[in-house]
């Protein structure tokens, strides 16, 4: 019976060519999209599942008592090769850097220089990190080495945030006891901490990485989740094509259905036979999508940056391409099954069979465009939400600044200050400043500072910069009130500040500039001057308080206003040039302030390229289902239209009887799909502090288009029926 069945089902699939291309046409597209996206979700899935015992070990997480919220921070480190580590000037190598380093050379018991002055000896060479792990590295180091390289930073309180932590559970049945030890051990030590450390599983980190109130509140893992949701969103459209267009042939099945009954057939041999046909096309879809997923794989890796592949060795991969074939199947099978094995032969001669079987197919329509408007309304938002956050004010000028590490001979006060002259003098500079840290990260933060009418129970915790002389001028940051640092002033350099206006606005003076607050234990300092709020950190959101000071022995970043009216090339090639005559152990690594910030948008510019790509496969699914229906539709009418013809009607009319009826369907699918559309694009929008609202027009443009491309798919077909010669239809009535 199953062979039977397997020679019908081909029989069918070849009768119908027509039919049959689009329906593999559409389940193809659908599963390759699947694929893809499938494939995605569990790249992000698999990061850091190489490391063993990944269930035993956590990161080591604090929660910050900031005005009665919890804002949490991290610390880990990286598991390492013990025994090629044991010697504190020891390193350990990834392969791609001791090739770069050594060439073909043996890099084993070779030496280097750190920082041109300590001695390093390559103790061992690894392979390098897989891209699917959270932390990236070159090289591998001793502890001990920091420890001799940063011996400041044991002086550190326990309240302080200095470095990672990863615990390695005995067994995790310790979790609950560890877990509960740590959150205490923090108070324990110094009464005055109000932080509080807990263990967070270092599998979750990568996805996991925003939190509120000290506990997980997403992070990369929504994005899986909507990864996920669009993949069987499309998948399900594929699959609702399919059944359309398989019960707007039930005019053409409804003799074989009611012969096979007369002759004893049971309606469970049908629908089998119905399913059959199903799982042989999708089958033949799958080869189809994996060709297409092969095809298209490194284009995908290219706009993701990533390395994905198939895994053709991958018992589990197989089983999962099966799974998705017989899932696909069996849902879109699963309808036309049922109404097809429905037909009696009584009501297949009396000519009554299929009434009431357009409202079916209408419905699944109505949820095929439904999806892809849906996806369409969500692409919109998301990339006028890019170009809101790329036009916003950013309250500095990123073009044309550059930074650059003081390392080497910079380290030395008379020597920065040549360097930065002999910019200024070559034209190639207007403006440099020392900054505390890489201009778009973060940087320290501390709750220790002391203001007129300061609440006792306000632990409002502010960021703290070093900086240079010339900081406004370099950054193009906004002197709101007072002015910047200057040479000019020698208390600059010791009790002279600067805020932010945030800050400002959380201690609530009414004139700041002149007031003397205190920080810690250290002197009284002054407020000088009051800068505009900058978004530096991070594309929409708000400023944080921060405070600017003066200590060029805690900058570690060289700021650079390069000069506009000067080539690009020439101005880096003066700046390596007088880099090598000041510096030469130390190539300057320039890094473009505007590519770092674009590099930010990361995650909203991949979000809006997969749901334009997807969404654009899906409302051609959604038209190839509709361009099916056509036909039919158009086979079904074709005595009707001829009538029609001969009786006077014009081309327009029929053109508008043919299409009125699958526009009011597309029409009925916006209304349905704009109240969802909302609730996940306002869901989205919320994680945002600034962000361009939910206006009419990601909605109208939508359902502009959604109707234009119906009506341009219906008219194809209706077209060539409204042209035809009547005669050719009516000639054997």
């Amino acid at each position: 019976m199953l062979l039977l069945n397997l020679k019908i089902a081909r029989r069918n699939l070849l009768k119908n060519k027509g039919f049959s291309l689009i329906n593999i046409g559409g389940l193809s597209i659908g599963l390759a999209c699947c694929l893809l996206l499938l494939l995605y979700v569990n790249y992000e899935w698999s990061y850091d599942k190489q490391f063993k015992d990944i269930d035993r070990i956590y990161f080591v997480k604090t929660n910050l008592v900031i005005n009665g919220q919890l804002k949490t921070e991290d610390y880990t480190t990286n598991r390492i090769a013990e025994k090629a580590l044991t010697e504190p000037n020891s390193i350990v190598l990834t392969t791609s850097s001791a090739k770069k380093l050594f060439g073909n050379i043996n890099p084993i018991g070779q030496t280097l220089k750190w920082d041109n002055r300590r001695q390093l000896k390559v103790s061992g060479v690894i392979e390098n990190p897989p891209g699917n792990q959270t932390f990236q590295f070159e090289a591998l180091q001793n502890w001990n080495f920091y420890v001799l390289e940063n011996p400041d930073h044991f002086q550190d309180s326990w309240g302080s945030i200095t470095i990672k932590t990863v615990f390695k559970l005995k067994a995790s049945k310790n979790f609950a006891n560890i877990d509960a030890s740590l959150r205490k051990l923090l108070k324990s030590n110094d009464k005055t901490v109000t932080n509080e450390s807990f263990l967070f599983p270092f599998s979750k980190y990568h996805l996991y990485n925003e939190f509120e109130n000290g506990k997980p509140a997403g992070g990369r893992i929504d994005q899986v989740k909507l990864f996920i949701l669009l993949a069987f969103s499309v998948l399900i459209i594929a699959s609702i094509n399919y059944m359309n267009l398989s019960t707007a042939r039930s005019e053409k099945r409804k003799k074989e259905v009611g012969v096979r009954k007369v002759l004893g057939a049971k309606r469970s041999t049908l629908a089998g036979q119905f399913l059959m046909e199903s799982l042989l096309l999708s089958t033949i879809s799958m080869f189809v999508a994996f060709a297409m997923v092969e095809y298209s794989l490194p284009y995908f890796n290219g706009i993701l940056n990533i390395h994905m592949q198939l895994l053709y060795h991958s018992p589990i991969f197989w089983s999962f391409l099966i799974l998705l074939i017989l899932f696909t199947g069996l849902l879109a099978g699963s309808y036309p099954a049922f109404y097809l094995s429905s037909f009696t032969p009584i009501k297949v001669l009396n000519g009554t069979v299929g009434k009431g079987s357009l409202s079916i197919r209408q419905v699944l329509v109505i949820v095929q465009f439904s999806l892809s408007i849906c996806m369409i309304i969500c692409a919109i938002v998301i990339y006028t939400q890019i170009q809101f956050m790329k036009n916003k004010p950013m309250g500095f000028d990123q073009n044309n600044l550059v930074q650059l590490d003081i390392e080497g001979e910079l380290t030395k006060t008379e020597k920065l200050e040549l360097f930065k002259k002999g910019l200024i003098s070559s034209g190639s500079v207007i403006s440099a400043t020392e900054f505390s840290g890489p201009f778009t990260e973060g940087g320290s933060m501390t709750s220790d500072l002391i203001w007129p009418g300061k609440s006792v129970n306000d632990n409002t915790l502010f960021d703290y910069r070093s900086t240079g002389f010339g900081f406004s001028k370099t950054t193009g940051a906004k002197i709101l009130m007072g002015r910047d640092f200057s040479p000019e002033f020698k208390a600059d350099t010791s009790t002279s500040i600067l805020l932010n206006r945030a800050a400002a606005n959380v201690m609530s003076l009414k004139n700041p500039v002149g007031t003397v607050i205190r920080w810690a234990e250290n002197p009284p300092v002054k407020i000088i001057g009051i800068v505009e709020d900058y978004s530096n950190e991070a594309w929409g959101n708000k400023s944080v308080p921060t405070v600017f000071y003066v200590n060029l022995t805690q900058t570690s970043v060289l700021l650079l206003r390069l000069n506009p009216h000067q080539s690009l090339s020439t101005a880096v090639q003066s700046i390596k040039k007088i880099n090598q005559q000041l510096n030469p152990a130390f190539p300057p690594d320039l890094q473009f302030i505007s590519q770092t910030m674009d590099e930010k948008l990361i995650n909203e510019k991949l979000l809006s390229i997969l749901s334009n790509l997807f969404g654009g496969f899906a409302i051609l699914i959604s038209c190839l289902g509709l361009l099916g229906l056509a036909l039919y539709m158009a086979e079904q009418r074709n005595k009707e239209i001829s009538i029609r013809k001969v009786l006077g009607a014009d081309l327009k009319s029929i053109l508008i009887l043919l299409n009125k009826d699958f526009i009011k369907l597309v029409f009925l699918s916006n209304i349905i799909a704009f109240p969802a559309a909302y609730v996940l694009c306002h869901n989205w929008l919320q994680k945002y502090d600034y962000s361009a609202g939910l206006t009419v027009w990601p909605f109208l443009t939508a359902a502009i288009l959604s109707i234009a491309i119906a009506l341009l798919t219906v008219s194809i077909q209706s077209f060539k029926v409204a042209k035809a010669n009547a005669a050719d239809a009516l000639k054997y009535e």
